[in-house]
């Protein structure tokens, strides 16, 4: 008796061992769970079957507004399997406060409009430049620290943008509008230019007597606007009908556009609600009948309350083209083209003569499913470079309406094992080697299939990775991802029709459904 409990325990922890082999960092662990099949208790064994991978062509666009952008992006990256992919940043304007007195005779001195692109902060990366004899403007001997921290960028290591501000003529609604990443806006007067050599920086000034702060200024990157026309649109407006409420305000100046002129580099994110515009301008103050000109700034508010959109365009390579059809390839595509912000994705299905070999193993064999995970590895050919490969993926179940809406849903793993902190939904591989593998695990979802007759659907796989909350730590729904400014791509191997074919038992680095199963 004491013996045949030992079994059952053993057998259970071979059902949760199962689960978390697919979250593994290695395949070796998928042999951790063999220890427990001793002693006749169970046989274990592994088996690879094909699939079906292919593109999804997704239109070269998505949802990139407010919802969708926790992070947004700017620059341009081309490269010869994707092609050119170029995205420029569009935003509202707001006043910070209506109907403001901006005192008399104002006159602006200079406009800034400032961005903090996420940024290194490893010792190794950082640049400090010292200056003892720093003569401050204010004929103070000072010391100036200029602190310079390379951005984090996805693309060519080096590369200098050229980057414009012009001011946007379309009326951009509410932020109720869903603007997608193809939106295209007219544009007026460009209102600044900056070259930017991928480095922020931070100042800090202090006197040399007493070591005091005169100055200091947080890392990021100004770009000077055109003063006269903020003088024009803003400042001289004072009292108008313009400046006195929002309504007025967007439809009277509608908007900024931030863009790249080269076509070729890198992309980089920043926080959107990190984007302001600054004022700096001297005004007439009167005290005790005395008249003094005075330094004021006023903030023009480009945070989250706007209408804001990344604007992203393509450029296809001829490579791209000829493997990524606009229409599903649903007999399968040799090669699987993902792309985030707006690319590709892929789609896996698996055969329904493999959903009946697996339902034979549990009816009549009586075989117990341990362990399933999608195999998918990165092309070595085509995909043979120093980009950073994704870590994840965004992977969801797709299912199709008898009215022909779709839908997409979780795995039921996340559910099953989430609560044991072993569950990962895709595990990346040797993402430094060539070839690099990704694991996607869906133990439950096979199960649900075999065991419970449960619909066999098709597995969605974009770049990017689901949102978590900031409390609980848990997904906050299939809607919410990255994949509006995750930069990332790569080429994996799809469903090889020649490999169909003419079978080679040694080529195992295609689209496969691996399954650990024991038999009493």
């Amino acid at each position: 008796m004491i013996k045949e409990i030992q079994n059952i325990f053993r057998l259970f922890f071979i059902l949760f061992s199962g689960a978390a082999i697919t979250v593994a960092c290695e395949s070796e662990p998928d042999e951790l769970g063999m220890q427990f099949f001793q002693n006749g208790t169970a046989q274990g064994t592994e088996e690879s079957f094909d699939v079906v991978a292919y593109n999804v062509y997704n239109n070269d666009a998505l949802e990139a507004d407010n919802d969708k952008l926790s992070e947004a992006t700017l620059g341009a990256f081309d490269e010869p399997n994707f092609g050119m992919q170029k995205s420029s940043y569009v935003t509202q304007v707001r006043l910070s406060s209506y109907d403001p007195d901006f005192g008399a005779n104002a006159v602006v001195d200079s406009v800034v409009l400032q961005m903090k692109p996420l940024y290194q902060t490893a010792t190794d990366s950082v640049v400090t430049k010292t200056y003892e004899d720093y003569i401050h403007p204010d004929n103070i001997a000072a010391k100036k620290v200029v602190t310079s921290y390379p951005i984090k960028k996805y693309g060519k290591a080096k590369r200098n943008f050229t980057i414009n501000v012009h001011e946007v003529t379309d009326f951009l609604y509410s932020t109720e509008t869903n603007f997608y990443s193809n939106q295209q806006v007219n544009t007026g007067t460009l209102l600044g230019t900056k070259s930017f050599d991928g480095f922020i920086r931070s100042i800090k000034i202090t006197k040399d007597s007493d070591n005091s702060e005169l100055f200091s200024r947080d890392a990021g990157l100004r770009i000077p606007l055109d003063k006269e026309f903020f003088q024009s649109k803003i400042i001289d407006k004072k009292g108008s009908f313009e400046l006195k409420d929002v309504a007025s305000f967007i439809r009277y100046f509608r908007g900024l556009k931030l863009s790249v002129v080269e076509n070729d580099g890198y992309i980089f994110s920043f926080n959107p609600n990190e984007l302001s515009a600054i004022i700096y301008y001297k005004y007439d103050k009167t005290e005790n009948s005395t008249t003094t000109r005075t330094q004021g700034n006023y903030t023009l508010d480009l945070g989250s309350s706007n209408v804001h959109f990344n604007q992203i365009q393509y450029n296809r390579s001829n490579t791209f083209v000829n493997h990524v059809p606009s229409t599903p390839n649903t007999s399968g595509d040799a090669k699987l083209f993902l792309q985030g912000m707006g690319g590709p994705g892929a789609e896996v299905v698996i055969p329904d003569a493999i959903i009946a070999k697996l339902k034979n193993l549990y009816k009549n064999e009586k075989a117990g499913l341990l362990s399933a995970k999608i195999r998918l590895y990165s092309d070595e050919v085509l995909w043979n470079n120093s980009y950073a490969k994704p870590e994840t993926f965004a992977t969801l179940v797709k299912t199709i309406g008898t009215d022909n809406t779709t839908t997409f849903s979780f795995f039921p793993d996340k559910d099953i094992f989430a609560f044991s902190g072993v569950y990962k939904m895709v595990n990346a591989v040797d993402l430094n080697k060539n070839p690099a593998y990704y694991d996607i695990g869906i133990t439950q979802f096979i199960k649900n299939i075999v065991e419970k007759e449960e619909a066999n659907k098709p597995i969605t796989i974009n770049v990017g990775s689901f949102q978590t909350s900031s409390t609980t730590g848990g997904l906050l729904g299939t809607d919410y991802t990255t994949k509006a400014y995750a930069p990332q791509r790569i080429v994996l191997v799809g469903t090889d029709p020649s490999l169909d074919a003419n079978p080679n038992p040694s080529n195992t680095k295609y689209a496969q459904l691996k399954v650990i199963y024991s038999k009493k």
